[in-house]
């Protein structure tokens, strides 16, 4: 199903201006509006044929904020995005926005792991389990 731009954010919840401009700001949508004919009015086609992969993660990452969930499991959403956005998306949004929120992450960006605080467990891709303080202590496998 075809839906504007501005639809594919907040699919069923109401519009709130203000929210949503937040949302734009922290997701850095702000100035790919600004490229649009017809700003975030525009038409996504089928599968978001027009937009770049990190177009269409920016806006699956600002969906998933404009939702406001109690929980989000967060499966590599920096690794199609351009590095200093994908810091943006990790200080603002990650750690920033939803830190109130309980985040599941898995990401192949392990150099912000460093900046997380409270992690509880990380699991590599070699299958095995450690415990990842986000201070210079480093993983320990369990």
């Amino acid at each position: 199903m075809n839906s504007t731009l501005r639809g594919n954010i907040i699919m069923d919840k109401p519009y709130d201006r203000a929210k949503y401009k937040r949302v734009a700001k922290l997701c850095e949508l702000r100035e790919d509006f600004k490229t649009f004919p017809g700003k975030d009015l525009i038409e996504i086609g089928s599968k978001g044929i027009n937009l770049s992969g990190g177009q269409k993660q920016r806006i699956a990452i600002a969906r998933a904020l404009y939702a406001d969930a109690d929980i989000y499991v967060i499966d590599d959403c920096l690794s199609a995005l351009d590095a200093h956005v994908g810091k943006s998306i990790f200080v603002n949004v990650i750690m920033g926005a939803l830190a109130s929120k309980t985040r599941v992450l898995a990401t192949h960006a392990t150099h912000f792991l460093k900046d997380i605080e409270h992690s509880k467990c990380a699991v590599n891709q070699s299958d095995s389990i450690g415990a990842e303080t986000g201070d210079d202590s480093g993983q320990r496998e369990l």
